[in-house]
C-alpha cells in the first residue's frame, strides 16, 4: 500500500470536483475499467504529491500538464516528483492539455500500449474496444 500525508485527502476532494478540461476528457475515458478492465482513480494522494490519475494493478500514473509545466521551475519540481514516484515502483506517463484534448484516441493508445507492457501481455493488433462500442462482428 502506497501511504500519503493525510493533509493531501481535502485537497485531492477539491481538486476531484475542479478538474480542468483536459482531465475530464481523459477521465471519461479511464473510468469505469474502459481499458483493459484496469481500475483508475483520479486526484490519488501518493506521498508528499497528488498525481492526476492512478492505476495501481498495473503501477501506472497519468499527469496532464497545463502550459506552465514548460516553465524551468514547474519542470524541476516535475523531475523530482517523477524520481519519487519511480522509487516507489511507479511509471509515470505525462501528457501536455493540448495533446488531450486534441489527440485523444492517440493519448488512449499510448496509455493501453504502456498498461499491456505493465502486465506483461502481448498487445493485440486491434485496439482495446471502449465499454459501450460495438464490435464489427457479424453475429
Amino acid at each position: 500500500m502506497l501511504r500519503y500525508k493525510d493533509q493531501l485527502k481535502h485537497k485531492a476532494r477539491q481538486l476531484r470536483k475542479n478538474m480542468t478540461d483536459s482531465e475530464r476528457v481523459l477521465w471519461s475515458r479511464l473510468r469505469g475499467k474502459q481499458i483493459s478492465d484496469v481500475q483508475f482513480y483520479r486526484q490519488k494522494p501518493i506521498g508528499e504529491y497528488i498525481v492526476d490519475f492512478f492505476a495501481p494493478r498495473t503501477k501506472l500514473v497519468i499527469e496532464v500538464d497545463g502550459s506552465q509545466h514548460l516553465e524551468e521551475e514547474q519542470a524541476e519540481k516535475d523531475r523530482y516528483r517523477d524520481e519519487y514516484l519511480a522509487t516507489v515502483g511507479l511509471k509515470v506517463l505525462r501528457f501536455n492539455s493540448r495533446e488531450v484534448l486534441e489527440e485523444t484516441d492517440a493519448v488512449v493508445e499510448v496509455i493501453y500500449r504502456t498498461m499491456a507492457e505493465q502486465l506483461n501481455r502481448e498487445i493485440p493488433l486491434d485496439p482495446p474496444l471502449i465499454k459501450g462500442e460495438d464490435s464489427d462482428v457479424i453475429p
